[in-house]
């Protein structure tokens, strides 16, 4: 990975002001992610470790995140140890991806105690470790490692800390021209994975650059290019960049200048450089998991209740013979008098029909012409009674399918909060059980965070993402004065617009909202209904976020991204010149 030992080493150097900080605040927003509120003389700082299998990193970030409702264990722990304490120092082991955060608190007691958190930024083992530095013995840490999964080394609590294995290689900042000479088998080719498999720190990109830069490998023009990288490194003479080649994105704080044509963006910060490359990735892949669990059991979901209706059309078919099923009821019991156990069929007269026609009535042999004759009345009464039931059924299962769909449409925009409103949902609703008691407790006055918009007049527009946020907006937070939108029997968001003073643009664009976040988001005169709040209802125990409404109209909108980028762009000016 390019967050090798030279970008740790970056980084350190950059967070080595922030030693003698306070750490006012720590989260966990995510399982493997832990964010610090730093505060020094009269500045404040947000710092990210991520232990995240696929992007772990260490780094100053102003990115917003979304917190659970109730911290995890190994949140609390960090809070109960090193919130409030102060940094005293921030060190990297060596040149590898581990970096030392030593901290001084009070504990309850009033005394002072150190705690040390340990970053191993180690790709999917990556780890963040609380641990005692006087006596080494782990607290706790983000994630486990059992027996089971590794025999070198435990990361549980009361267990010694002991460091991952080393690898054997040599410190690049720290080698001679004769030492680095004498590593290389000069006839052995691949100069950029000897470089890999001799140095540390050095990750395959770096060792890329340094042989680009030799030109021709040659001894020693491979160890001037060597030695002026590292010179570079060692005065901490960084260029944090992104590289965006045949696209694909890099980053370093070393210029690659072997990535021919690339597109550069630099940053006055390595940690600025590094969010502009991590952001929303780590965020993305967690939505991607948790929405794609739960799509597939949606789906399957909706598909039970498509082959429930294909079931029950054919019990539906099953029923229309029960005219059928009376009529020979009513000719057996004609014929009764001609009829004796064992007969197999019954030709009789149709008396019902008037061409007089033959009826062919089976029986069955083993059964009284009675019992016969009582079996096609409960044939008949069953399928007649059927009728109305299964045509009830199908509707529940038609509306179910509906729901489901709108759920569907949800999930494919969904941020992590929306994920786990749509979670909450389907376990309130019964389809899924709760994962977690205690959610249940959770404070009743929580309220769903709601899309803001600004029309080009100034008014206020609300999207709501889910079903729940789409109640919430229209049953309890907008007045009944304010206007109603929603796509005409197409599943997609509430919108409202608050107040009355506005003209047809905003009219327009909450339509193109409305539009935009529906199932017809990419086609094109999509019908927009429109009405005021008091018009809209939600029928008793109908399914959340299903509502009619009456006197409404119609207009139609073609959706537009770049026109709900320029609204949300509008709404963001309109907050940062209030505040």
């Amino acid at each position: 990975m390019a967050f090798d030992g030279v970008v740790t080493r970056a980084v350190v150097q950059e967070l080595k002001r922030w030693e003698g900080a306070r750490i006012a605040k720590i989260h966990q927003p995510h399982y493997s992610d832990i964010v610090m509120q730093l505060r020094m003389q009269g500045e404040t700082g947000k710092l990210l470790l991520s232990a995240n299998p696929t992007y772990p990193r260490l780094h100053l970030t102003t990115e917003d995140f979304t917190n659970p409702m109730e911290a995890p264990m190994f949140c609390m722990l960090l809070r109960k140890h090193c919130e409030g304490g102060l940094i005293e120092s921030i060190e990297q082991v060596g040149m590898e991806r581990i970096v030392h955060m030593d901290i001084r608190a009070r504990d309850e007691l009033g005394d002072t105690t150190r705690r040390r958190i340990v970053m191993e930024i180690m790709g999917k083992h990556s780890n963040i470790i609380l641990l005692d530095p006087a006596t080494g013995v782990i607290l706790d840490s983000a994630l486990h490692v059992t027996l089971a999964i590794s025999q070198y080394r435990q990361v549980l609590p009361g267990k010694t800390y002991v460091a991952p294995p080393g690898q054997d290689k040599k410190n690049p900042l720290l080698v001679s021209q004769q030492e680095f000479i004498s590593l290389f088998n000069w006839n052995g080719g691949r100069f950029d994975k000897q470089l890999v498999d001799t140095f540390t720190g050095m990750s395959p990109l770096l060792a890329k650059e340094i042989v680009h830069r030799s030109g021709l490998p040659t001894r020693e023009a491979l160890w001037q290019a060597f030695s002026q990288v590292m010179q570079d490194i060692a005065r901490h003479d960084y260029v944090p960049h992104l590289a965006v080649a045949k696209d694909k994105t890099y980053f370093h704080v070393v210029s690659l200048t072997h990535l021919q044509d690339a597109a550069i963006t630099s940053f006055p910060t390595v940690s600025q450089c590094l969010q502009g490359y991590f952001e929303g990735k780590a965020q993305r892949d967690t939505v991607k998991q948790k929405v794609h669990d739960l799509i597939r059991f949606v789906t399957n979901e909706r598909n039970k209740n498509v082959k429930k209706i294909e079931k029950l059309e054919q019990t539906l078919v099953d029923a229309q013979e029960a005219e059928q099923y009376r009529l020979y009821g009513e000719l057996i019991t004609a014929n009764m008098h001609l009829l004796k156990r064992g007969d197999t069929v019954l030709e009789t007269v149709n008396w019902y029909d008037e061409d007089g026609g033959v009826v062919r009535i089976p029986l069955d042999p083993l059964k009284t012409p009675s019992e016969n004759l009582q079996a096609y009345y409960k044939r008949y009464n069953k399928a007649k009674n059927s009728l109305g039931i299964v045509a009830e059924q199908i509707a529940q299962a038609e509306e179910e399918i509906v729901y489901l769909d709108g759920l569907l449409f949800q999930l494919e925009h969904a941020t992590v909060q929306d994920t786990e409103e749509i979670r909450e949902e389907l376990a309130e609703q019964g389809y899924i059980r709760n994962r977690q008691k205690r959610q249940a407790k959770k404070k009743k006055d929580h309220r769903p965070e709601l899309d803001t918009y600004t029309s080009s007049e100034g008014v206020e527009i609300l999207v709501g993402k889910n079903n729940k946020q789409n109640e919430y907006l229209t049953n309890k937070l907008a007045s009944s004065g304010d206007t109603w939108l929603h796509t005409k029997d197409i599943p997609g968001s509430h919108v409202v617009i608050r107040g009355r003073d506005f003209s047809e643009q905003t009219l327009k664009e909450a339509a193109l909202l409305a539009a935009y976040y529906s199932k017809a988001q990419n086609g094109s005169q999509v019908p927009v209904d429109y009405t005021l709040v008091k018009h809209v209802k939600k029928p008793s125990g109908a399914k959340p976020g299903f509502v009619i409404y009456e006197q409404q109209r119609t207009l139609y909108v073609t959706p537009d991204e770049n026109s709900v980028r320029r609204l949300k762009s509008n709404f963001r000016d309109t907050n940062s010149k209030t505040t």
